[in-house]
């Protein structure tokens, strides 16, 4: 990049903003994925007027630009593939409003996702979206991939409590969507075609949220199961006695195996599965719920039901789960956290056809799920200065989403595509599908300047 266009931009921000120092440019080059691309130049942006104004730059030069928030993605979504602008909008980071009245907040993207959530309690409200890195990734990021989280099952995703938005387009104009009314359709809902774009259609520089009453009481439970496929009839069965967990996840052995190594927190090392429930609501209903589930549990064979007494230990047992991927990721020199979805009835199906893909392969895996959902997350281990071994695990990994759409799943249930799945895009979506998703990339972004190279 020219040194004029260089100075142009640190311009649009100020000094002491805007860097393109070499050890700033290789910070930025990568994320949890495995693909590192360093930018020309990083801009910290504080308004949606210096953001637009970044824009309007690049978009009369031509220049990529890739936002980013804290990069926590795991699908490769925030490397730059083409140079250009790193835009990190990790210091717009204010809680414009918490309005409790109308039960909505506004807020810029940098804030963080556990910030915001302990900010909006204070007020008896909650704000259910919370993916496992939820104490490091921002509110814009979990917009730009649709995030969800142990949650989703009983509350929904991300998109599920946007009401409005304001966007920057390639060009700089500023894009206002929705509003602060819970019901409103008028014209396109272009709230939701923006969230789990990725940054591919517009930067998100303001969202407003609707916000949920805080349950009054919860309860947690872990069960272990020495069988998978037990774990996953519990799964069934409970949502069969009408009871909405707030949170069903599963662990494997090898995941059980790599925690307990690490946090020696007791979990049990003879087991094939452990399912951690969290139910919410008034108390009084709370233990009718908790007594359900455990016989349940009991006629599905579980070999040990752990009841928490307080939050301390209900935390306690979220820990392990909270904790899988990155005490996982110290195995091997490089893990890649999967993401594919099933009908909650092939869940079992799907968790034992990818460990045979992974024995066939010759591919470490560890099994993450969120069980009530069918949301699966293979936890891939590899050293990829291996090149036979990087081989074997992109034909496991393919392996494995073309299976889960055989079982009637999708690519993604909650991390997005990215770069990690851009090729594998046709395998679902039809030439239609394809043909309607590039022309609307193309009428946003006719230079096709944000955040090339990924999905679209």
């Amino acid at each position: 990049m020219k040194q004029n266009i260089l100075d142009e931009l640190v311009s649009c921000v100020g000094k002491g903003r805007a860097s393109y120092a070499p050890e700033d440019l290789v910070a930025y080059s990568y994320d949890p994925f495995i693909e590192e691309h360093r930018p020309d130049i990083v801009v910290y942006p504080l308004s949606t007027e210096e953001v637009s104004a970044v824009m309007k730059v690049a978009y009369r030069e031509s220049i990529p630009v890739v936002p980013r928030g804290s990069g926590t993605n795991l699908a490769g979504e925030t490397v730059p593939v083409k140079g250009g602008i790193v835009l990190a909008l990790s210091k717009m980071d204010k809680i414009l409003e918490i309005d409790s009245r109308n039960r909505i907040a506004k807020l810029q993207p940098g804030v963080i996702n556990f910030d915001f959530q302990q900010a909006v309690e204070k007020h008896g409200l909650m704000y259910p979206p919370d993916p496992s890195s939820w104490k490091m990734a921002t509110m814009g990021g979990t917009v730009a991939t649709n995030a969800g989280g142990p949650k989703t099952l009983k509350y929904g995703v991300t998109r599920d409590y946007l009401l409005g938005l304001r966007v920057i387009l390639a060009n700089g104009d500023v894009l206002k969507t929705g509003g602060v009314a819970i019901k409103n359709v008028t014209g396109y809902d272009l709230t939701r075609l923006i969230c789990g774009s990725e940054g591919t259609l517009g930067i998100v520089t303001e969202m407003t949220v609707r916000l949920v009453p805080k349950p009054k009481g919860s309860r947690t439970i872990r069960a272990d199961f020495p069988k998978l496929e037990d774990s996953s009839n519990a799964v069934a069965d409970i949502i069969g006695e009408g009871i909405v967990p707030a949170g069903l996840e599963i662990m494997d052995k090898v995941v059980i195996s790599a925690v307990e190594a690490d946090t020696h927190m007791g979990l049990p090392l003879d087991v094939d599965a452990i399912l951690i429930i969290e139910v919410d609501g008034e108390p009084a209903a709370l233990q009718d719920q908790v007594s359900r589930i455990e016989g349940v549990l009991t006629k599905n064979n579980a070999s040990g039901i752990v009841v928490a007494k307080d939050q301390a230990e209900a935390e306690k047992l979220w820990s392990a789960r909270r904790a899988a991927f990155s005490v996982m990721a110290r195995l091997r020199p490089n893990a890649v956290i999967e993401d594919a979805t099933v009908p909650v009835s092939n869940l079992t199906l799907m968790i034992n056809k990818t460990r045979k893909i992974a024995l066939r392969h010759n591919v470490q895996i560890g099994v993450l799920a969120h069980a009530g959902d069918g949301n699966l997350h293979p936890v891939v281990l590899f050293d990829q200065r291996d090149q036979a071994e990087l081989q074997r695990v992109d034909a496991d990994t393919e392996e494995i989403f073309r299976e889960a759409l055989a079982l009637g799943g999708t690519l993604s249930g909650e991390h997005g595509i990215g770069m990690a799945k851009a090729r594998f895009l046709s395998m679902e979506l039809d030439p239609v599908a394809m043909r309607v998703s590039k022309n609307i990339k193309s009428v946003l972004d006719p230079k096709n300047i944000l955040n090339p190279g990924k999905f679209i």
